[in-house]
């Protein structure tokens, strides 16, 4: 493989919390390194220094900011290019924006890996003040086709390098005939935030409680409407039924679903979900709305049943179709695994080293 990348700057937030985002930066950085490619590693969540300025509401984000500035102006001048993780939002402006112009100044390539599932509604929105930083990025990576198809609206080539999953940490169960099959586990390994609405998670549970009763729900993540779901659990009368870890770690996350017969997924925003992906390499049948790019990750019917957003009815019948019937299961267990191999670091890096290399050889710098 040609690879005349040696030393980047790699910018993106670092676990906890254990998001998707955080997750592929780590990740990366660690498979980068493991190519003997020196890595720069530019926290975007760094810890406030000092701590007590992460109580000081209104005036933090200045103690992040200021040092992350600082740090991308002194890296800038070392490393062949910057890659940087972009998200949606006040998360572009205030970490992405600022590295695509400080490259530019320091006369440093910058590669934009664009993440963010709310891209088409932030776009609409704030376009007049995401286009001049956009227009200055020498390549834009997305992780899927659905992103891809919403920066073409906008007149913007983009190079498709999918999210990397890590088949050593997530790998199937060996499968026995279970004791009891009245008792399905059934996961939700997403954040308590309005995004991913599990609300409706736990509804369509309830619904499947009633035909089921002896299944349960764990729910792993932590987040604002944590208050608000273990209310609703309560007025179902699920609380013996559902259980809500808080957050875990990735080895957590990886025993988890190898307890599972069913993973869901109620999300309302979404690009490339690396949580269906862990279910999937865990021989995990998913269940999920079919919100952004979730379509372009999954086939409904093969690898995974997609599901109308906000629709608790709906998920319900899904659920019960791979609980109640074995043979869909299976097939649905078996489809997903062999749909990895575009996602393993062996099929991804050699389509990032090609974008890696085209940003060198057109660099004016």
């Amino acid at each position: 493989m040609n690879q005349p990348v040696k030393h980047i700057g790699l910018i993106g937030p670092l676990p906890p919390p254990y998001g998707g985002m955080a997750n592929q930066t780590r990740q990366l950085a660690k498979l980068l390194h493991e190519e003997n490619v020196q890595v720069e590693l530019i926290q975007v969540n760094a810890p406030y220094r000092p701590a007590w300025a992460g109580k000081i509401h209104g005036a933090r984000a200045l103690f992040r900011l200021i040092p992350y500035l600082f740090r991308l102006w002194r890296i800038a001048g070392q490393v062949q290019l910057f890659h940087v993780m972009a998200n949606s939002g006040w998360a572009w402006h205030l970490f992405a924006a600022p590295v695509i112009w400080i490259a530019r100044l320091r006369k440093t390539p910058v590669i934009v890996n664009y993440r963010g599932g709310a891209a088409r509604s932030f776009f609409q929105k704030s376009f007049f003040w995401i286009k001049p930083s956009l227009d200055r990025a020498d390549a834009i990576v997305v992780p899927s086709g659905f992103l891809k198809m919403v920066f073409d609206e906008y007149g913007y080539d983009t190079h498709t390098v999918p999210n990397i999953i890590d088949l050593e940490r997530f790998s199937a169960r060996q499968l026995v005939e279970k004791s009891d099959t009245d008792c399905p586990h059934i996961v939700v390994t997403r954040n308590l935030e309005a995004i991913y609405d599990n609300a409706t998670a736990i509804r369509a549970f309830h619904g499947v409680k009633q035909s089921i009763s002896g299944a349960t729900l764990t729910v792993a993540g932590a987040g604002p409407e944590e208050s608000m779901l273990n209310m609703l659990v309560s007025e179902l009368g699920l609380q013996d039924a559902v259980q809500f870890t808080g957050r875990i770690d990735n080895d957590a996350i990886a025993a988890l679903y190898q307890s599972a017969d069913l993973m869901i997924n109620a999300s309302l925003v979404d690009n490339m979900p690396i949580s269906i992906l862990e279910a999937l390499a865990s021989g995990v049948p998913v269940v999920s709305t079919d919100a952004g790019g979730i379509p372009y990750l999954v086939e409904d019917g093969k690898t995974a049943l997609l599901v109308p957003k906000k629709d608790p009815g709906a998920m319900t019948a899904a659920m019960l179709r791979v609980l109640q019937c074995p043979d869909l299961a299976e097939d649905m267990r078996r489809n997903g695994i062999a749909s990895l191999e575009c996602y393993t670091w062996g099929s991804v890096k050699q389509r990032l080293f090609d974008v890696y290399r085209q940003v060198l050889e057109k660099s004016q710098y």
